[in-house]
C-alpha cells in the first residue's frame, strides 16, 4: 500500500519572470521568459509527495475562478484526493509573483486570496482523514489557528506531524510541543531562535533551542549542502547532491513532500533525509514549482548513481 500523506496548506498560481538578477527596490529590469505554473507551498508539497509515491489527500481552499479550476485539474492528474479542497465564493485563488535570476535564485511575493480563509472548521471536516493518515505535512501560508488545529488533531490521532515553518514567523510553544519534525531553512531557524545559523555548531544550537520548546526532531535544510538533523540521539549532517541550479523556487517544498513519503514508508531517518535531498536536488534543475517535482523513479535513479 502507498503511504497515506495528509497535507494541509496553500494553493497558488505562480507567475514567473526570468531576469538577469533580482531587481532592487525601485529598479526596473528587462527580463526574458514569462510563464505561469501551479504553486503554493501546500500544493507543491502535496504534488511532491504524490510523485514520490504517496497516497495524498490535500486540505485547502481555492477561488471559484480559472486558477482554482486549473489547480483542481492538476491535483487530480497527480492522483491527489481533492474532496476536502473547498471552492471559496468570496476570495480569488492565491497568486505568487516570482522573479528567478540567471543564477537560479528567486524573489517571491504572494497574494493569498482564498488561502487566508482556510479555517480550523475546514480541518475538522476532514477528521476521518486524520484517523487514517500516516503523516501530516503542513506549512505557514495559511492562518496559524488552522495550522495549530491540524497539528493538534494529528497528534491526537498519533499521526506523525511535520511542520515546515515557512514563510517564517514566530510560533507558540502550544504548537511546537505537538510537532514531531520541524524543517526550517537557515533563515527560518534564525527567526525562530535568534541564533544565526552559519555552520554546524550554530545550527545545532538553534535546533537544540527548538527542541527545548517541545519539537522532537529538527531538520535544518542547508540548500546544496544538504541538511542538519538534530534529535534526542544527537546530530548528523546528511550531504546534498551537486547539481547545476536553474530555479530554486520549490526546493524546500519538494524536500518536505519526499521526506513525508520516506518516513511514512518506514525509512530510517538518515535514509529518509537523503531521499528528500535527492528529490530537492532534481527539482532545482527545472523551472517552476510543481513542474519541478520529480517522480519516485527519478529520485531512486539519482540515489543509485551516488550509492
Amino acid at each position: 500500500m502507498k503511504p497515506r500523506i495528509l497535507v494541509v496548506g496553500s494553493s497558488n498560481t505562480d507567475m514567473i519572470a526570468r531576469v538577469p538578477r533580482i531587481p532592487r527596490p525601485g529598479e526596473t529590469i528587462l527580463g526574458g521568459e514569462f510563464f505561469t505554473a501551479a504553486g503554493g507551498k501546500g500544493a507543491n508539497q502535496a504534488v511532491a509527495a504524490a510523485r514520490a509515491g504517496g497516497d495524498v489527500t490535500f486540505i485547502a481552499r481555492v477561488g471559484k475562478d480559472m486558477f482554482g479550476e486549473r489547480a483542481l485539474t492538476g491535483f487530480s492528474r497527480d492522483g491527489i484526493k481533492v474532496k476536502f479542497i473547498k471552492r471559496d465564493s468570496y476570495k480569488p485563488s492565491g497568486v505568487a509573483l516570482i522573479f528567478v535570476s540567471d543564477s537560479g535564485e528567486n524573489s517571491i511575493a504572494v497574494a493569498p486570496g482564498a488561502n487566508a480563509r482556510l479555517s480550523p472548521a475546514d480541518v475538522k471536516r476532514a477528521r476521518t482523514e486524520f484517523m487514517r493518515a500516516d503523516v501530516l505535512l503542513t506549512q505557514l501560508e495559511t492562518p496559524l489557528p488552522t495550522v495549530i488545529a491540524a497539528v493538534k488533531l494529528a497528534a491526537r490521532n498519533r499521526v506523525l506531524t511535520i511542520l515546515n515553518p515557512a514563510p517564517a514567523q514566530k510560533l507558540p510553544d502550544d504548537l511546537l510541543e505537538h510537532v514531531d519534525i520541524l524543517t526550517p531553512n537557515e533563515s527560518e531557524a534564525e527567526l525562530l531562535t535568534g541564533i544565526k545559523v552559519a555552520g554546524e555548531a550554530s545550527g545545532v544550537r538553534a535546533a537544540s533551542r527548538l527542541r527545548a520548546r517541545g519539537v522532537r526532531t529538527v531538520i535544518i535544510t542547508l540548500g546544496a549542502k544538504g541538511a542538519l538533523v538534530v534529535n534526542q540521539d544527537g546530530y548528523m549532517r546528511v550531504p546534498g547532491f551537486k547539481v547545476k541550479p536553474v530555479d530554486t523556487t520549490a526546493a524546500g517544498d519538494v524536500f518536505n513532500g519526499a521526506l513525508a513519503v520516506a518516513l511514512a514508508k518506514g525509512f530510517e531517518l538518515r535514509a529518509a533525509v537523503r531521499f528528500a535531498n535527492a528529490a530537492a536536488a532534481i527539482s532545482v534543475t527545472r523551472m517552476g514549482a510543481q513542474p519541478s517535482a520529480p517522480t519516485r523513479l527519478e529520485i531512486e535513479r539519482l540515489l543509485a548513481r551516488h550509492a
